[in-house]
């Protein structure tokens, strides 16, 4: 119990914190004239900011440094309590919103699927897309992470946070003698390259508003768009070009984006394995889904092929989810193609979802390692990438990974089975969601929304966004009994 308390101190500053964010809907308002949807965000900002000071003064007497367990409870309460509180804006701005469906769109974007259930995006006021775009930046890097720069001034230690709540391999990539000088470096990166986005973005013909929402939501891999027809409504292939380049930079380690700009040591990503497979695979996956389309005669010439084709595989592979056509209507097998990537193709360190490429990896080297154990079971067979030699505790700690992901996905797969959704339907939208990508493929497809998935449908769709976005075993540890015993 002291545990869980201390738990809610931490969590009331962290949502102390997360108040101010509402500024930024607020100041869009004012630069538009848009009054009216004011309401909601000073109302979401005012319910942040005592919610979460009277949570610090309530448990005051228990603030203390943070264990190891702590902070994976930690995570999982800070990341649906700032998704409930970030519905109110949409629950008094948008007519007929239900809670369901209004913390649906708002866990999207903190977990950077860009699944939606709001149609009529054009019409929307700015200040409601941009804090659609502004969650989803957020969720990029994690709450947590960033949060970590923060916890120190609280007189709260972030080590073990840090460790239970950053995505992938940065747990490990000390890059700045403390901790908070680390997530701080991670932050100038992640905003740096956002704000070289959408000056691009903005050079290539897109409004400067649009140009900030999609740099948002690009270098989160989040997909939310501010026009109901995605990247289709501006019909350039300069922009299509300039948002695939950054997806495929989001997809990649930020540790590697770091040591490659402060030292001018490009060569880093040559060396980074996860790197590597990363750009192979969907390089060659353009290539492939580009002959499959030209082969099938979707489309008159190469050109158009190699644009559609690449495009979409470079936005499912990352995870971001952005589309400029609609791929659930080419045959079967390139549509389940690009699912397939989405769990593979995002790298540990990166804002992207899935199994993650270094995870891919050991899945792929085990089975040849087990194969070569049985010819040869007196020799000493480490696994290893990058020549570096992967100890068997992470080895098996994988594979615990992959069966939760499995197991997660046929469980959710079959409760959306069990409402009446139809099998294409309802697994592409499991994966779309584990995996934080969005569309899927069916109801869910590129040329629909969520909007028409009932509740409990949509729960559980939520659930999945959750755990994939919090890889499943941050949660899962929570779960268990002896996790609650002292």
């Amino acid at each position: 119990m002291r545990s869980l308390i201390g738990v809610l101190n931490i969590f009331g500053s962290l949502l102390a914190w997360f108040a101010l964010y509402f500024l930024l809907p607020v100041l869009t308002a004012l630069i538009f004239g848009e009054f009216a949807p004011m309401r909601g965000y000073v109302v979401g900002g005012v319910v942040a900011a005592l919610l979460g000071l009277g949570l610090r003064a309530l448990t005051h007497r228990y603030r203390f440094d943070l264990k190891a367990r702590d902070a994976y409870l930690l995570v999982s309460v800070s990341w649906l309590g700032i998704a409930a509180i970030a519905t109110i804006p949409l629950l008094l701005d948008v007519p007929g919103l239900s809670f369901t469906r209004a913390f649906f769109e708002t866990m999207s974007g903190l977990s950077t699927t860009g699944a939606t259930v709001l149609r009529g995006l054009d019409s929307l006021p700015r200040s409601l897309l941009l804090w659609r775009a502004a969650l989803s930046w957020l969720g990029g890097m994690g709450i947590i992470v960033l949060a970590v720069a923060i916890l120190p001034m609280l007189g709260v230690g972030g080590m073990q946070l840090y460790r239970a709540g950053a995505p992938g391999t940065v747990k490990d990539a000390k890059l700045a003698p403390r901790i908070t000088e680390t997530a701080r470096v991670l932050g100038l990166v992640y905003g740096g390259l956002t704000l070289t986005c959408m000056l691009a973005l903005w050079a290539a013909g897109m409004s400067p508003f649009d140009a900030l929402c999609h740099a948002f939501t690009l270098l989160s891999l989040g997909g939310f768009s501010t026009h109901d027809a995605n990247i289709a409504f501006y019909h350039s292939p300069l922009i299509e070009l300039i948002m695939a380049l950054f997806m495929l930079v989001a997809a990649l380690n930020f540790s590697t984006h770091f040591v490659a700009l402060r030292r001018g040591d490009f060569d880093s990503y040559r060396r980074d394995p996860e790197a590597r497979w990363t750009v192979l695979l969907i390089l060659a996956s353009c290539l492939m889904i580009t002959a499959f389309l030209l082969a099938r005669h979707l489309y008159p010439d190469g050109a158009s092929a190699f644009r559609y084709g690449a495009f979409n595989v470079v936005s499912l592979a990352t995870g971001a989810g952005f589309f400029n056509t609609d791929f659930s209507i080419w045959p079967t097998f390139a549509p389940m193609w690009l699912l397939f990537l989405s769990s593979l193709c995002a790298d540990t360190g990166s804002t992207g979802g899935g199994i993650k490429m270094f995870r891919a990896l050991i899945l792929f080297k085990q089975p040849l390692r087990e194969m070569f154990t049985l010819v040869h079971p007196q020799a000493v067979s480490p696994l290893k990438i990058a020549r570096q030699v992967v100890p068997n505790g992470v080895v098996h700690s994988v594979l615990a990974f992959l069966f939760l992901y499995l197991l997660t996905i046929a469980v959710l797969t079959f409760a959306l089975l069990i409402s009446g959704m139809d099998l294409t339907s309802a697994l592409s939208a499991i994966v779309a969601c584990i995996n934080n990508v969005g569309p899927g493929l069916g109801r869910v497809g590129p040329a629909h929304t969520y909007a028409g998935l009932n509740d409990f449908q949509l729960w559980t769709c939520t659930i999945g966004m959750f755990l994939g976005r919090i890889e499943i075993i941050t949660f899962a540890v929570v779960l268990t009994p002896t996790f609650w015993r002292k």
